[in-house]
C-alpha cells in the first residue's frame, strides 16, 4: 500500500459530519483521532473487541458481517469515502457485535469517544448530525428486514440496483444507464441475503429479457420501467 502523509485535521473537516464544527472543536477531535491503515483483508476489529471511538473512511471500502460457526459470512453493512461506522456501540460502550475488515486498500479515522462527547455537549447542530446519522443506519437496517422478509430474491436484487442508479445520479441530472457494482459480486450477494449462484441466476434472467447488460461490475439498466415492474 502506498504510503502517504494525511492532515488528520483538515481530513476531518472535508468530511460532512464535521463540516460546522469551530478550528478549536475540530482541534481537539484531532488530538484524539489516529490515523488507520489497512491493507485489503486486513481486519478493523473482531466481534467481542470492546470500541475505543468510532472510524471515518477517508479512502477504501469496509465491510461490516458476522460469521458462523461453519464460516458462512452475511455482509450487513458497507461503507466508503465519507461514511463513519460505530458510533452506536460507541456510545453504548459495548462489545462489538460484528467485525470489520476492509475490502480494499484504505485509510481511516479512528476518533476517540471522549472530544466527540463534548463536541457534542458544546455543539447541537453537530448532536443533530450524529443523531442523524444514527438514525439513517437505523432506518436502513429496518428496510433490510423488510426487504429478506417480505420481498423475493429478483425484488431485493432489483431495488438495489434502482438505488444504485439514483444514487450514482448528480442531484437534478438524468439518471444514467450504467451503474458500477462497489464491490464483488460475492459481497453483493451476501449483502443482499442471497447466494452468489442466485445472484449470477438473477442477472442472468434480467439480462436474458434485456432489462440489463452485465459487463463485469458494470451493469447498465436498458429500460428503468421495465425494471421496476419486473418483480
Amino acid at each position: 500500500m502506498t504510503r502517504r502523509r494525511l492532515d488528520t485535521q483538515a481530513a476531518l473537516a472535508n468530511l460532512p459530519l464535521f463540516s460546522r464544527l469551530t478550528t478549536a472543536q475540530l482541534t481537539r477531535i484531532a488530538q484524539g483521532t489516529r490515523v488507520v491503515r489497512a491493507a485489503r483483508g486486513g481486519l478493523l476489529f473482531r466481534k467481542g473487541d470492546l470500541p475505543a471511538g468510532f472510524y471515518l473512511v477517508v479512502y477504501g471500502q469496509v465491510k461490516l458481517a458476522l460469521s458462523s460457526h461453519d464460516g458462512v459470512e452475511k455482509v450487513l453493512q458497507l461503507f466508503g469515502p465519507g461514511q463513519s461506522f460505530g458510533e452506536a456501540v460507541m456510545f453504548l460502550d459495548r462489545p462489538y457485535p460484528v467485525h470489520a475488515a476492509c475490502l480494499i486498500d484504505s485509510l481511516l479515522l479512528l476518533v476517540s469517544q471522549e472530544p466527540v462527547f463534548d463536541a457534542i455537549d458544546a455543539s447541537p447542530d453537530f448532536a443533530r448530525r450524529v443523531l442523524g446519522g444514527l438514525s439513517a443506519r437505523l432506518h436502513e437496517l429496518v428496510t433490510d428486514v423488510e426487504a429478506y422478509s417480505m420481498r423475493s430474491a429478483a425484488q431485493r436484487l432489483v431495488g438495489y440496483l434502482l438505488n444504485l442508479s439514483e444514487s450514482e445520479s448528480e442531484p437534478g441530472a438524468q439518471r444514467g444507464p450504467t451503474v458500477s457494482l462497489p464491490t464483488s459480486k460475492h459481497v453483493v450477494a451476501s449483502r443482499l441475503n442471497l447466494t452468489p449462484e442466485t445472484l449470477s441466476r438473477l442477472l442472468h434472467t434480467l439480462a436474458a429479457d434485456e432489462l440489463i447488460r452485465v459487463d463485469g461490475r458494470d451493469v447498465t439498466i436498458r429500460d428503468v420501467e421495465r425494471l421496476k415492474s419486473y418483480a
